[in-house]
């Protein structure tokens, strides 16, 4: 099975995945969709209480399901969770069925974006700085390795990101089989 006409969002925690995903579906008339939401919506719990409950495994095991699934519909925005990447099956998938773009947020605008906030499992414990840190160096490299395209989202805002990846954002050419005379 080859390329859809899907655009998968990958990146760190507060890249902005959520909200340009949204302005992107927006401007390409797409419906839009979160693999997190999806999970929580599949359980009727947050992502914490599956950290809590399952682990990160299990929680992995959940959105690797997820994936599979929305990998196979056809005209979507996916936004996926920061560690989406970390299974090499959802990086498989991703990387074969869509136009994967990669936005990528320096630690600082990451620990800028996330300081608010509660749900974020893999922040709350430690220093957030060191998470994060030692988060980017992990996963930064399989980000690359499937992405498309990488753009970098600090100090910019949704409607310029959105508008970037719409640039370079080709539709799968349907390939006609050579005729056998």
């Amino acid at each position: 099975m080859g390329k859809t006409s899907n655009i998968y969002l990958v990146g760190p925690m507060g890249a902005g995945k959520t909200t340009v995903g949204r302005r992107l579906a927006e401007a390409r008339r797409m419906e839009f969709i979160d693999s997190d939401q999806v999970v929580e919506a599949r359980t009727g719990v947050n992502i914490a209480f599956i950290f809590e409950k399952e682990g990160e495994a299990g929680f992995r095991k959940r959105e690797r399901a997820a994936i599979a699934e929305l990998a196979e519909r056809d005209g979507i925005v996916l936004s996926t969770g920061g560690g989406a990447v970390m299974d090499p099956d959802s990086r498989a998938l991703l990387g074969e069925r869509g136009f994967v773009v990669y936005l990528h947020a320096s630690v600082e605008h990451q620990l800028m974006r996330t300081e608010r906030t509660d749900n974020r499992p893999l922040l709350q414990v430690g220093d957030r700085r060191d998470t994060l840190q030692r988060l980017f160096t992990l996963r930064d490299p399989l980000y690359r390795e499937i992405a498309d395209l990488v753009v970098h989202t600090d100090g910019r805002n949704a409607r310029a990101l959105a508008r970037e990846i719409e640039d370079h954002f080709v539709r799968p050419v349907a390939t006609v089989p050579a005729s056998a005379s």
